[in-house]
């Protein structure tokens, strides 16, 4: 009887009626707006709910979705065939002909939602990370958003001068690992960063998983 307990304000009605909206839009035409308005909310969650401990861990598992990443892109067509053929919210769409079509447009580059969720689990470890030291101006999390933006720019512009799919990660992975561990290096903290274990994360982690189930 418990799932029956709900408690629901007007607000929560309003994001439901709204959701169910985007929702049939979306089934009804694939527009590329609502593509990214499901995949930006699937990226939001995954990173809300999925938690790095230690920066050792987050670098480990970013070095090997580096080489996973540009494997499948350059070394087989499987990934980008998959990506381009699979009519689902797993990427966000970017139009490439915006300004002769209009919402109309029909061209689009790609974005894997992988490609924001794995650095963005990382970036938010470095949030707490910052928090969990006291430092004003969040130093590590604005670096590596920074250059995760960096990244992001770089992929685009490599895209639209080679005219080939680029696996985001092998521009990604550089920036979101090698800015933070300078900044530490500089600032003469790299032994602390990578000794940090985030032991509140996991616990809210744990704590949501068990208030879903």
């Amino acid at each position: 009887e418990l799932w029956l307990n709900l408690d629901f304000d007007l607000l929560d009605l309003a994001n439901l009626a709204v959701s169910a909206c985007v929702g049939l839009w979306y089934l009804a035409t694939r527009h590329w707006l609502a593509n990214n308005a499901f995949g930006l909310a699937f990226a939001i969650n995954a990173i809300e709910l999925l938690h790095l401990n230690k920066v050792a861990t987050g670098a480990i598992l970013l070095s090997g979705l580096f080489i996973y990443d540009v494997f499948w892109v350059f070394g087989t067509n499987v990934m980008v065939t998959v990506a381009k053929s699979f009519e689902a919210p797993i990427k966000l769409v970017f139009p490439q002909d915006l300004l002769e079509k209009g919402l109309a447009a029909d061209k689009f580059a790609m974005l894997g939602l992988g490609d924001i969720v794995i650095p963005g689990i990382f970036v938010a470890l470095l949030l707490r990370y910052d928090a969990a030291r006291g430092r004003s101006g969040r130093p590590y999390f604005c670096c590596c958003l920074a250059a995760y933006c960096a990244g992001l720019l770089a992929t685009i512009v490599v895209m639209h001068v080679f005219k080939h799919a680029q696996p985001a990660l092998l521009y990604l992975v550089p920036c979101c690992l090698g800015a933070p561990l300078l900044l530490a290096l500089a600032r003469g903290e790299l032994g602390c960063l990578l000794r940090y274990e985030d032991t509140d994360g996991a616990a809210d982690s744990r704590t949501g998983a068990k208030k879903t189930d």
